[in-house]
């Protein structure tokens, strides 16, 4: 890897609706999902407070896809803090699924929640 590789990575918007970002993850989680199979259970350590990884993952893994539940409300340091500490104690996680609306936390906004219940909705 370079450093104009690096550079054209750090050029893509990461969000859900840019295709250079979607694409490389929706083909990668496809071949997983095919690899792993219907019984196996795939845990998103990253952001789910927003779209970024759940509006592209979610249709693939579906009820498959699954995040800490300690990890509500807390941010990126904190979530790394917990694991290391999880990891040292030998305790694990509490795992549920990341179509859990209470994935958004308390601090979740108005429009947070109202938007994660339309895509809810349109999936039923």
């Amino acid at each position: 890897m370079t450093l104009k590789d690096i550079e054209r990575f750090g050029g893509v918007p990461i969000e859900a609706d840019e295709s250079r970002y979607r694409y490389p993850m929706e083909a990668d989680a496809k071949r997983l999902a095919e690899k792993i199979g219907p019984r196996c259970e795939v845990v998103l350590l990253g952001s789910v407070a927003t779209g970024k990884y759940v509006d592209v993952l979610e249709p693939i893994f579906g009820k498959k896809l699954l995040f800490p539940k300690e990890f509500v409300g807390h941010g990126d340091m904190a979530r790394g803090g917990m694991l290391l500490q999880r990891a040292a104690s030998g305790l694990e996680l509490t795992y549920i699924p990341v179509s859990n609306p209470d994935r958004l936390g308390k601090r979740a906004t108005k429009k947070a929640r109202a938007e994660f219940d339309a895509r809810l909705e349109s999936n039923i």
